[in-house]
């Protein structure tokens, strides 16, 4: 849901973005620092329909949402702007920001590139078909095409990281379409005020430009600080051009160099140290990996680097190459040896996609789900690239499969019939294994734990103690039911433990509140004691992480009660079903006393 609405209405009434210090949320609150708490209208925040309660005193300022704080937090920080809720962003070391920002700033311009591989395939048809001549003004149209997405790779690149780096996307481009031009772009003699320039060839690099920008993000916030406002945006931007240009071509120019030159070395010395063959074999056995936990762009800068250098890439290129047709050809393997045709259908489609260089719906719609085909993909993947190392098969394309002729080169037929055969490998390998391997049974078993529990479920106790009705809990989010139905228990131990058996989907950095859902998708929230999220963690320590799969009695969190207590929080622990109204009902026991392993909520479904 769209909650634009909503936060719109909750800024005004909290007095305005002017008003808001900083904000937060947890389970399901929004915790608000504000400058002055006394223009706040707590009248009109609680006819909010989705506001469950306001909870305002001289500490603390909190608006009740439910369990869909975190979409209305994300819609209302969009609306403040990113200078809120600052102190919830971990703080990254260098090297994790500079990696950050070289992925995310290369992920927008994948496209032209790719359409650049895909044209220098069709060119490789046309030319060897006869078609089209490589003379022929439509082969150069074509080319120059091709040419112009990396010779003017520097534009790309400083439009997609100007926004990271803070700098005004325009003057990025222009300041990058100036290192281009002809007055500048490798050539030789040249000074700045009788100071001598290096002659830098700045077409097809990215490192002078994303240095640049970063610079110009600076420079910017600096003078932003110095000229008024009145002459700022007839001054400010020519300003800043003619600081960030000349440092650019006199420091910036050389370090992109120097940084080139330092990782072709590196990457030379361990291709003739542990060998170029190794590195393609275990990039493409273990790819899928790096895509499933979101780190498949970390070898971007190096990429490129060897695309701009060399104009072909050794290891990376070719690796990704071989990996795609291992994921394609595990899953030919499945489709060959499952007999139900929906899941032939899911087969057949993620195939197809990953031969089209997409294999996300491939890891995440059946790899996660299966996990053989892994094995299957780091076995025909890794033969594959092996094979491809051994032959110095060498990337010239970002398509992959969909543009296979474009590894032909300059000429170089050799290096397109070995990468075919690498991919037959990788194709055929996988696809034999992920058949011998066979789909497990799990699904089978799944369906038959589904049938038992197609009339309820039983949700056990998450700790020793007496029952409480969760009406007459001191939490109006709770009590009003509003986060689910469910039971409060006033705990004997201090030790909470899973009451069900599934993902942990949600673990507040504080550990005072932990989310499970099942594998037939009941939604538990165990909270332990009201307010103690302001102890920021102290008291808790948790034995889990997000993301975890608990089974039933495994330990969660321990909470050292009598101290918390001793602070003056209530220590009763609430456990609701948050997505209640799936189901006809969730029923508390009637217990007055529950021991641990005990049934205290049943959910008929």
């Amino acid at each position: 849901m769209n909650y634009q609405n909503l936060c719109e209405k909750i800024i005004q009434f909290v007095g305005g973005k002017d008003n808001i210090q900083n904000v937060v949320h947890c389970v399901t609150r929004l915790r608000f620092t504000l400058r002055d708490q006394s223009i706040a209208d707590i009248d009109e925040l609680l006819e909010l329909k989705e506001v469950i309660d306001v909870i305002a005193n001289e500490v603390v300022f909190q608006v009740v949402i439910g369990p869909q704080v975190m979409d209305v937090y994300k819609d209302l920080t969009q609306l403040l702007g990113d200078d809120i809720g600052q102190n919830e962003k971990t703080k990254k070391n260098i090297w994790r920001s500079i990696l950050d920002l070289m992925s995310e700033s290369m992920s927008p311009i994948l496209q032209p590139l790719m359409a650049a591989g895909m044209l220098a395939g069709v060119l490789s048809i046309l030319s060897l078909t006869g078609i089209v001549s490589a003379e022929s003004s439509t082969y150069i149209i074509i080319d120059s095409l091709r040419n112009a997405i990396f010779y003017f790779l520097p534009v790309f690149m400083a439009m997609s990281c100007a926004k990271k780096l803070n700098a005004n996307p325009y003057l990025a481009v222009a300041l990058a379409v100036t290192l281009l031009s002809t007055g500048i772009n490798g050539v030789e003699g040249l000074d700045f005020f009788g100071i001598s320039l290096p002659a830098i060839t700045y077409s097809n690099s990215f490192f002078p430009i994303i240095l640049a920008v970063w610079l110009m993000g600076n420079v910017d916030k600096v003078l932003s600080k110095i000229i008024p406002n009145s002459i700022s945006y007839f001054f400010k931007p020519v300003l800043i051009l003619l600081i960030c240009l000349p440092i650019t071509l006199m420091f910036f120019g050389p370090m992109g160099d120097w940084l080139s030159i330092a990782i072709n070395w590196v990457c030379e010395v361990l291709m003739n140290t542990i060998g170029n063959w190794i590195v393609v074999a275990l990039y493409a056995a273990f790819q899928p990996f790096l895509i499933m936990f979101g780190a498949a762009n970390f070898v971007m800068p190096v990429l490129m680097n060897f695309l701009t250098t060399l104009n072909y890439d050794p290891i990376f290129l070719v690796g990704s190459l071989i990996s795609d047709a291992a994921v394609g050809g595990a899953l030919l393997g499945y489709f060959f040896r499952t007999k139900s045709s929906q899941q032939k259908q899911l087969f057949g489609t993620t195939a197809f996609s990953a031969f089209m260089n997409i294999t996300e719906p491939a890891i995440y719609g059946v790899f996660v789900k299966f996990r053989r085909p892994f094995l299957a993909v780091m076995i025909g993947g890794g033969l594959g690239g092996m094979f491809a190392g051994l032959m110095g098969v060498k990337g010239y394309s970002f398509a992959g499969l969909v543009s296979l002729t474009a590894w032909i080169g300059d000429g170089d037929y050799q290096n397109f019939y070995f990468a075919l055969i690498a991919v037959i490998i990788a194709i055929v390998t996988s696809a034999v294994a992920a058949y011998m391997l066979g789909i497990p049974e799990e699904e089978k078993q799944k369906k038959e734990k589904k049938k038992e529990a197609l009339t309820n479920t039983k949700i056990l106790t998450p700790v020793k103690g007496k029952v409480v009705s969760i009406k007459n809990v001191k939490d109006k989010a709770f009590a009003s039911e509003a986060l689910g139905k469910g039971i409060a228990i006033l705990p004997e131990d201090d030790i909470i433990s899973s009451p069900v058996s599934g993902e942990v989907v949600t673990l507040f950095p504080t550990s005072h509140a932990i989310g499970i859902k099942t594998e037939y998708g009941v939604e538990v929230l165990i909270h332990i004691g009201i307010n103690t999220v302001e102890l920021n963690g102290k008291y808790f320590e948790s034995f889990i992480k997000q993301g975890d799969y608990v089974e039933i009695g495994q330990q969660l969190v321990r909470f050292d009660q009598k101290a918390i207590q001793e602070e003056g929080y209530d220590t009763t622990v609430m456990m609701v079903v948050t997505n209640s109204q799936d189901y006809l009902d969730v029923i508390a026991t009637q217990d007055e006393h529950i021991d641990m392993q005990q049934s205290c909520l049943t959910v008929v479904i």
